[in-house]
């Protein structure tokens, strides 16, 4: 069924079973005709091997996304790893950002995936917002405007399609749409003001735009989330004069499913103006729904007809910009991260550290419904490697690790987090941070703190080399 193309499942790794637990969602899926898949997790060759078997089982190309907003390794094991969007904007070099944009892409295609969900474009407005955070370029939509662009052209010229998410912006809300359906307070002139970033990717070529499952009562006073919202959908397409792929956010999220169905999520989402539905809680029921509403509904069948043009022009897209076997150097993510390290501390200096280092972990990530993006040990793991002793007698240093995750629900860190601090500060040489610089506020004075940015183990890993460089 050709509307099935509108339809894009999820497929989940799992470290006992890999993706085999989905063979039965993926032959439902192939046989529906669904137009791609999203990917979570995984290792290089078990992805590059699925991808490649579900195009072969498919018969036909397929849009396989995934986000990858710090690097493909984000999702992919064995791939590379990037810092998160705001500490690459900190660095105030558009090659950069352009470069982070070329090798996710090239890393991207290498297992298959040609179609990068990233990069953020909402802006980091709200202190209390439990969702963006690092993961925006910052907050001024000239700027982030700017970085978004760089971050497209440099996806987008390495072969893969690019996605700015969420539109019209998350960067205001406080709470998380994984959740609930988040309401923006904001006056109609401060969201306009707030689409520069978007303005931006239209301007430069961005293939695809995903909405908010957020309610914005000054753009549709009705109070209905973007992905829904006729009003929100028109302002993208008729005033901002995007005529690339609208793509849902996760269909599977608390915000879009408040109050509807599978298939009236689906059918309220395309009559809205959304081409592609991602991630839905029930794949072949979404399918079925769109393929019968579109015989006996013309608004549906009409609706269904421009999404399917749209998504036929992006796969064609993806299939004639794929490069293959594009060389780029992996290991300029390392630097990277050495180079962020290498700037003035966030506060105090270091004058110094001693043998042994013991490290205190305080992990603000940890329970809720997602685990954390990776193991709060690597910071030990690669001190032991580099051979750097470990225990006390030495400086004492505190890691406080503190990411944006679905579902924590809150932006700072927690009461436990908080009275860790309190308690384990006090006496320490140096506190790394790893997590949006405004935590320092939380931090107790006293030590100096370096900022870190995110617990992914590439930042980790370079904490580790930058205390070595430090012990006297």
């Amino acid at each position: 069924m050709t509307t099935g193309r509108l339809v894009l499942p999820a497929l989940r790794w799992r470290d006992d079973t890999g993706f085999a637990h989905e063979a039965a969602l993926i032959a439902e899926a192939i046989g529906f005709g669904a137009g791609g898949f999203i990917l979570f997790g995984g290792t290089v060759d078990a992805v590059r091997d699925l991808t490649g078997r579900l195009r072969r089982d498919a018969g036909r190309p397929l849009l396989i996304a995934a986000d990858l907003e710090r690097g493909a390794g984000q999702q992919v094991r064995g791939l590379g790893e990037l810092p998160p969007p705001l500490a690459l904007a900190s660095l105030d070099q558009p090659a950069v950002i352009r470069g982070a944009g070329l090798l996710t892409a090239a890393e991207a295609q290498s297992v298959g995936i040609n179609w990068v969900l990233a990069p953020v474009a909402d802006l980091d407005l709200e202190p209390d917002n439990p969702i963006v955070q690092t993961r925006a370029f910052g907050a001024d939509p000239i700027a982030v405007g700017d970085a978004v662009a760089a971050w497209i052209a440099g996806c987008e010229a390495g072969g893969a399609l690019a996605c700015a998410k969420h539109f019209p912006g998350h960067g205001r809300t406080r709470r998380d749409s994984h959740d609930e359906v988040p309401t923006v307070s904001a006056t109609a002139a401060e969201l306009r003001a707030d689409l520069g970033p978007f303005r931006a990717a239209i301007g430069e070529g961005v293939s695809s735009i995903m909405t908010a499952h957020v309610a914005y009562p000054a753009l549709d006073p009705s109070g209905t989330p973007a992905t829904f919202s006729r009003p929100i959908i028109r302002l993208l397409r008729d005033e901002l004069g995007f005529q690339g792929l609208i793509v849902s956010d996760a269909l599977m999220m608390a915000g879009a499913r408040a109050g509807r169905t599978p298939e009236t999520a689906a059918l309220d989402a395309v009559r809205a103006g959304v081409d592609l539905l991602l991630y839905p809680d029930e794949p072949g029921r979404t399918a079925a729904a769109l393929a019968e509403a579109s015989q006996h509904d013309a608004e549906i069948a009409a609706r269904v007809a421009e999404s399917l043009d749209r998504y036929q022009r992006a796969l064609r897209m993806a299939e004639a910009n794929r490069i293959p076997d594009l060389e780029v150097n992996a290991g300029s993510a390392e630097a990277l991260g050495d180079w962020l390290l290498s700037r003035p501390l966030i506060r105090g200096e270091v004058r110094g550290l001693a043998m042994p280092v013991q490290v205190d972990v305080i992990d603000d990530d940890l329970g809720g419904r997602y685990p954390p993006s990776s193991s709060s040990g690597a910071v030990t793991e690669a001190l032991a490697l580099l051979g750097v002793p470990q225990g006390p007698g030495g400086s004492r240093v505190v890691i406080a690790l503190a990411e944006p995750r679905a579902s924590k629900g809150r932006a700072g860190f927690g009461p436990a987090s908080l009275e860790r601090l309190a308690a384990l500060v006090p006496g320490a040489e140096l506190v790394v941070l790893f997590g949006h610089p405004r935590l320092a506020a939380s931090i107790p004075e006293g030590p100096p703190v370096l900022l870190a940015w995110h617990r992914q183990e590439l930042m980790q890993r370079a904490v580790a080399r930058w205390l070595m460089e430090h012990l006297g």
